[in-house]
């Protein structure tokens, strides 16, 4: 049968919009139900973002549809805010650098390690149009460049 996918969803738009300084890996607090959704893919990190309440870091915005098999007791909340497991020394880095101008704490991916369920987040500062450009200015010359060795290999 094989390995089952590592990945469960991506923010792609988190390294556009971001400068990751640090990234860290973090456990999430899930429901039953919740764990059945993400192993059948239902999972979307797009619009989430990670905050610190009470020295304890959020996912706020992460989108986890249940199953339509869903227990008829349980009422799930795709929105919900879960908590993030992370290490006290790793929290009070998060914590003194979100303190500093600029710096904020985005969800770039969600994937299984050892059947459980990490969320991998960065330490991000927001990037200026111009570094945005210079990005999709830069991709745009790596796929031509790929281009033309593809051409020249034929």
């Amino acid at each position: 049968m094989g390995a089952p996918p590592r990945q469960i969803a991506q923010n792609k738009k988190a390294r556009f919009d971001f400068h990751i300084e640090e990234e860290f890996e973090a456990g999430i607090e899930l429901q039953g139900w919740e764990v059945k959704a993400l192993r059948a893919g239902r999972a979307n990190i797009k619009e989430s973002h990670v905050i610190i309440h009470h020295g304890e870091a959020w996912l706020v915005g992460a989108r986890i549809s249940p199953l339509p098999e869903a227990s008829t007791h349980v009422h799930p909340d795709p929105t919900r805010s879960r908590r993030l497991l992370l290490h006290a020394r790793q929290l009070r880095t998060l914590i003194g650098q979100t303190q500093q101008k600029g710096y904020t704490i985005v969800p770039l991916d969600m994937h299984w390690t050892r059947g459980l369920a990490k969320v991998q987040i960065g330490l991000a500062k927001g990037k200026k149009k111009q570094d945005k450009r210079a990005d999709i200015k830069e991709r745009d010359w790596q796929r031509q460049k790929q281009r033309i060795i593809k051409e020249k290999n034929r």
